[in-house]
């Protein structure tokens, strides 16, 4: 909070000595002080953004669960290039992505995955994701080239300070399952039961971890990333209750689809922001700062999409 003062305040004193400079510059030093007003601009944007971040842990890692929907091989398809996109945004900003459990689809793509993205602000700019993503497409599955729509759903908590949760799960709540990790094959490839997954049998939760080959070790993976989510449940559950009591009609924040990608049409489509992307392969490979930046419009308040029927 220091430093966003501290940078507003240095931007306001630039600006005010920008506008005094530019009211008594001619044509000519208009023209060289350009380059300073495009910084002061750029610097009000960033400004900007970080007032967007409203959501508690902004600043923590994400853990981001992709699973597929009805529809067989097509959704898992789906699953797992939802996967690859969000995976590939995180390494392209210089994000750390770790993998942790990953259901291979029975023909091609996921039936789930879980990994964890960490970086600057990776829970903020990843939380307006959350929601079930459709696609439209000609499938490449299908022998008769029909179109298939397929959707599958995107779960993004905070990793939040373990010293902040104070959850705990009586061992009778649980029940633990261990198998074999799926390796890639050769030398790599996990030959003994190391893989762990966690049912939280009070609420249906699972989670699994596979990424080492310590079956201790991926315990206690899933057992973190299950309290994270207990945890984000309860908190949604408070907030609730909070707001009604105060008598808030609070917002659908994720309603039954929040973004189409339509590929036979080449367009993207975000049904809360209305913003079009007309480059959809971009996107797919990881292109989402202008979507998740909507996204974190809307979430604040500040966007409102326009009322209109789906182009699809």
């Amino acid at each position: 909070m220091r430093r966003i003062v501290e940078e507003y305040t240095a931007l306001n004193s630039d600006a005010q000595g920008l506008m005094e400079m530019l009211e008594m510059a001619d044509a000519e030093e208009r023209e060289m002080l350009a380059e300073e007003q495009a910084s002061i601009a750029a610097r009000v944007d960033e400004l900007y953004r970080e007032t967007l971040f409203t959501m508690k842990h902004a600043d923590t890692a994400a853990i981001v669960r992709v699973k597929s929907g009805a529809g067989g091989t097509e959704s898992q398809d789906w699953a797992g290039m939802l996967s690859r996109m969000f995976m590939r945004w995180g390494e392209r900003r210089g994000y750390k992505v770790e993998l942790v459990d990953q259901q291979d689809g029975d023909q091609a793509g996921v039936l789930s995955s879980e990994f964890i993205i960490r970086g600057d602000k990776a829970y903020g700019m990843m939380a307006p994701e959350h929601g079930v993503h459709r696609l439209v497409r000609v499938s490449p599955f299908d022998s008769n080239n029909r179109r298939h729509t397929s959707f599958a759903s995107v779960d993004v908590v905070a990793e939040v300070p373990e010293e902040e949760i104070d959850i705990h799960i009586p061992d009778s709540d649980l029940r633990r399952d261990v198998f074999r990790s799926q390796g890639a094959g050769g030398q790599g490839v996990n030959t003994t039961d190391s893989a762990v997954r966690l049912t939280h049998l009070p609420t249906g939760i699972a989670v699994a971890s596979q990424v080492t080959r310590s079956q201790i070790k991926n315990h206690d993976i899933a057992l973190q990333i299950l309290k994270q989510r207990l945890y984000d449940i309860e908190i949604k559950k408070r907030e609730a209750e909070e707001a009604k009591a105060r008598g808030e009609q609070k917002k659908i924040e994720w309603g039954s689809q929040i973004r189409s990608y339509v590929l036979d049409k080449q367009y993207i489509k975000d049904h809360r922001t209305a913003v079009m992307k007309h480059n959809p392969d971009d996107v797919l490979d990881g292109d989402l700062d202008e979507l998740m930046w909507a996204g974190l419009e809307w979430m604040a308040g500040k966007r409102v999409a326009e009322e209109s029927a789906d182009d699809e």
